[in-house]
């Protein structure tokens, strides 16, 4: 009897949930559109994915350069550059990954608040996309300047070490 009333009651639960929505958990956050793991990773500066144009095509980012940095054999000259254009890359990301969540922020009021207008939220969104363009640029920008200050070589030797094999460039299967 105690088996047939739990299934029952389980039936009962999936029934009433099937309809729910996978968003749900979501409207407890601060920000509804950014996890706090996001927030978190643009307020840092991180990556986040942003190069992955750069990085699989065989232009290293400065941090994994500091990362492999005695494998790569890097000279003294290129270590300084290589923390310089991190320390440039991670400080301009932060301040744009800063900017990308006050726009959400803002946006998430603007409806909590039942403020929203189509005016005020193109404004809001173009600005945000606005900031997530720059930030994506950014990321790139220091992709390209790190693989300008590598040897061939170490651009080879980088590839290999993070597991993409073959040249900067190459493109698996073509």
């Amino acid at each position: 009897m105690k088996t047939s009333l739990r299934i029952a009651a389980a039936l009962l639960i999936g029934a009433l949930t099937v309809g729910a929505s996978p968003y749900r958990d979501m409207t407890v956050r601060q920000i509804k559109s950014l996890s706090p793991e996001r927030i978190e990773a643009l307020r840092n500066g991180a990556g986040i994915g942003y190069a992955l144009s750069a990085e699989l095509n065989g232009y290293p980012g400065p941090r994994h350069v500091l990362e492999l940095a005695e494998a790569l054999r890097l000279t003294a000259e290129q270590r300084t550059e290589t923390q310089r254009l991190f320390d440039r890359m991670k400080a301009e990301a932060v301040f744009l990954g800063e900017t990308l969540i006050e726009k959400e922020a803002a946006l998430d009021a603007l409806f909590r608040g039942g403020q929203a207008t189509e005016a005020a939220l193109f404004g809001l969104t173009a600005a945000a996309g606005t900031a997530e363009a720059k930030l994506r640029a950014t990321h790139l920008k220091y992709h390209l300047q790190m693989a300008a200050l590598l040897t061939p070589h170490q651009r080879s030797l980088y590839n290999r070490l993070r597991g993409y094999g073959g040249e900067p460039g190459h493109q698996h299967g073509h």
